[in-house]
């Protein structure tokens, strides 16, 4: 039902799913567009926690139909599958029609450079 719209807007999605590596990233969408596209119909356009790690869809989050759609979409187009690919990605939109884009780097994953060796510090030259 809103796969059209969400194609209105997936040139910008990908230009900020790009940038999201850097910080978080915000985009303002006209609501009369999903508006038109609900036809008359109450539907609930917000959403949280819509995640794509590795640009899989995280099914253990229920997500409303109209958040479903945008993932099939930026999995089903080329340019935003690669975008997606080794990414763990964070997407909601609010109340505002303001969709907002983080990657969410995993709690467990370290480099070398974020740990350090306690007995290291201890060595003092006598």
């Amino acid at each position: 039902m809103f796969t059209q719209t969400w194609k209105k807007y997936l040139a910008v999605i990908a230009i900020l799913l790009k940038r999201s590596s850097k910080d978080e990233q915000t985009l303002k969408m006209n609501h009369t567009d999903f508006e038109r596209a609900a036809g008359g119909r109450k539907i609930k356009f917000n959403f949280t926690h819509l995640q794509l790690n590795n640009g899989k869809l995280n099914t253990a989050i229920k997500l409303s139909p109209f958040a479903k759609e945008l993932a099939t979409l930026l999995q089903e187009d080329d340019l935003t599958r690669n975008l997606l690919r080794g990414r763990h990605l964070e997407i909601s939109m609010n109340n505002d029609f303001q969709l907002s884009i983080k990657d969410i780097k995993p709690l467990d994953e370290t480099t070398e450079e974020d740990v350090t060796n306690p007995a290291e510090e201890n060595i003092s030259a006598d």
